[in-house]
C-alpha cells in the first residue's frame, strides 16, 4: 500500500504563487471553520502539529500549502463559515477560497471536503458543494469526527448524507479514534 512518507509545510499564500506553477498535483481540502481540516491532516500525513489546530473558528487565513513526498501539494484552505473575525475578514477568506477553486487556473487533482458528522450537511456546504460539482471538481467527502456519533446512528447519518451528495464517495473519519485514515490517504495518493 502506498503512504505518506514525508510532508512539509512550505508556505501559506493569499494570491497566485508561482509555487503553484511547478507541476506538481494539488490536493485540496475545504470545510467550515473547526470542521477538523487542520486534524485530519495531520492524521494522514502522521505528522502531529503540521498543520496548526486551535479551538477558535477561523484560525486558518491563508492557503497553507504541504508538500507530501516531495511530489504533489496538500493544499488547506481556511475554513467557511463562521469565524472570531470581522464580517469583511470573513468575506476576505471566502473571497479567497473562491479564488483557488473556482476562478484560479488551479487544478486539484481531488477535493477533500469534509463535514462535520454530528452537523451534517449544513447550507453553507451545500453551496460550496454545489460550486464544486459546476466546475467538475473530483470530490471526496470526509465525515469527519465519526466518533462522536452514536454507533447505532452512524449508518442512517451515513445514508442521510449519500442522499444529499449523489454519487461522492464518502469516508467515515476520526483523527481521535483513528478511523478512516487508510482509506482517506489511498484517495489522496491516487
Amino acid at each position: 500500500m502506498k503512504t505518506i512518507t514525508s510532508a512539509v509545510f512550505i508556505k501559506g499564500i493569499v494570491k497566485e504563487d508561482n509555487l503553484l506553477e511547478d507541476g506538481r498535483k494539488q490536493v485540496a481540502f475545504i470545510g467550515r471553520s473547526n470542521v477538523g481540516k487542520s486534524s485530519t491532516i495531520n492524521a494522514v500525513t502522521g505528522k502531529k502539529g503540521l498543520a496548526r489546530t486551535s479551538a477558535f473558528p477561523g484560525h486558518t487565513k491563508e492557503i497553507n500549502l504541504y508538500l507530501i513526498n516531495n511530489k504533489f501539494y496538500l493544499v488547506d484552505l481556511p475554513g467557511y463559515g463562521f469565524t472570531k473575525t470581522s464580517k469583511q475578514r470573513r468575506e476576505e477568506i471566502q473571497d479567497l477560497i473562491f479564488w483557488y477553486l473556482i476562478d484560479s487556473h488551479y487544478q486539484q487533482k481531488k477535493v477533500i471536503f469534509i463535514i462535520d458528522a454530528n452537523i451534517g450537511l449544513t447550507e453553507n456546504d451545500w453551496e460550496a458543494l454545489q460550486g464544486l460539482e459546476e466546475k467538475g471538481k473530483d470530490i471526496v467527502i470526509v465525515m469527519n469526527k465519526i466518533d462522536k456519533v452514536k454507533p447505532s446512528q452512524r449508518n442512517n447519518a451515513l445514508i442521510k448524507l449519500q442522499n444529499k451528495v449523489g454519487n461522492h464517495k464518502i469516508i467515515l473519519f476520526s483523527a481521535e479514534k483513528k478511523i478512516g485514515i487508510n482509506e482517506l490517504t489511498r484517495e489522496i495518493l491516487t
